[in-house]
């Protein structure tokens, strides 16, 4: 069912960062920070994944995602929903299914047998698909998607994910140049305000991430 009746922007950026929280997604360290796919430092870190066994809060945040799209997009605006191997693939299917529209997946990379192909499922030439992801970073990896989607005829001109880290200037620029709008429910900077009202972290972990947000290479560099 698609749904048409939601809270504002801001409302679905508080709700979906308390989801995030209850569900403990949300993980903050400055002491021993993590270590990010880039191989930087972060006293942050989100496993948007955990979403998939919690049906209400998955439910909620889905429809969240699809009203989202359909505000900032249009109600007739896409063709296919397509998947990014792997996270996105079960966000894919669900925003698909709310939208009833075909669902594809993308993969990272060819297989390497049988037809060799990085699209799965049936896309064809002019159909007008949206990606959806877990979250993005930098927006760096979604351009691979986006081409593999390009190459097969069809156009790939928005993308849409739970979580936006929303601290990297460059992000929305990186994917604009590439000519891909990019849609989110809510980011770093939600997050650490609903942790603060909800008082989840201690307030001294809490300031750390708040500096670390404030300037994030500056922070990277500094905990090499």
């Amino acid at each position: 069912m698609i749904p048409t009746a939601y809270p504002p922007r801001e409302e679905i950026a508080r709700l979906t960062a308390r989801m995030l929280l209850e569900i403990e997604a949300v993980h903050f360290n400055a002491d021993v920070p993590f270590t990010l796919a880039s191989g930087l430092p972060s006293p942050t870190y989100i496993d948007c994944r955990k979403l998939i066994s919690f049906p209400r809060i998955r439910a909620t945040l889905m429809d969240f995602l699809t009203v989202t799209v359909m505000r900032e997009a249009g109600l007739e605006a896409f063709d296919n929903v397509a998947g990014g191997e792997t996270a996105g693939i079960p966000f894919a299917a669900l925003v698909a299914e709310r939208m009833a529209l075909p669902m594809t997946y993308v993969r990272k990379k060819p297989k390497g047998y049988g037809r060799n192909a990085r699209i799965e499922g049936a896309m064809s030439e002019g159909q007008r698909v949206l990606l959806v992801e877990d979250l993005t970073t930098d927006g760096g990896s979604k351009l691979s998607f986006v081409d593999a989607i390009r190459e097969t005829g069809a156009t790939c001109g928005h993308t849409a994910v739970i979580f936006y880290y929303g601290i990297f200037p460059e992000t929305e620029k990186t994917l604009g140049d590439h000519g891909v709008a990019l849609h989110y429910l809510c980011t770093w900077h939600d997050v650490l305000a609903e942790a603060r009202a909800q008082g989840t972290f201690e307030a001294a972990t809490l300031d750390a991430v708040e500096s670390f947000l404030d300037d994030p290479r500056a922070w990277q560099e500094a905990h090499r």
